[in-house]
């Protein structure tokens, strides 16, 4: 399953021209994209990615490179933006236990006052150890 017309109408002018700084021009951007959802789908290892999506080298390394210059945020932002200007989501919080913190009791927080000194109980009359 590839993008739609219309998704990819919406995704298209968030991406970065595929004229990248130094060598030639990068193939469609819309193939990487495929290529990655693809793989992320169906949990295909890399190198095992169909060929109609040109080599996973490609798509692996300009997943990583959107990843770590902001690209993919930018576009999620921009797409959860225009899906609630329109109404589209609904929003839903949870609250579960994970994100929830306990009461300082309740987490073994130290009372006031010093801490007593932790010692090597040793009985009267042993001889210490050492």
């Amino acid at each position: 399953m590839s993008l739609t017309d219309a998704q990819w109408a919406r995704i298209e002018p968030l991406l970065p021209d595929r004229t990248p700084r130094q060598g030639g021009r990068w193939r469609d951007h819309r193939q990487v994209i495929d290529a990655d959802a693809f793989k992320y789908r169906t949990g295909t290892p890399w190198m095992d990615l169909p060929e109609h999506f040109g080599s996973w080298k490609g798509a692996h390394n300009r997943l990583r490179m959107w990843a770590a210059d902001g690209t993919w945020e930018r576009v999620f932002t921009a797409l959860l933006a225009q899906a609630d200007a329109e109404g589209a989501l609904d929003w839903v919080v949870a609250v579960d236990s994970t994100i929830v913190r306990a009461h300082q009791h309740a987490a073994r927080a130290r009372q006031k006052g010093p801490r007593p000194a932790s010692r090597t109980p040793t009985p009267s009359g042993a001889p210490a150890a050492g």
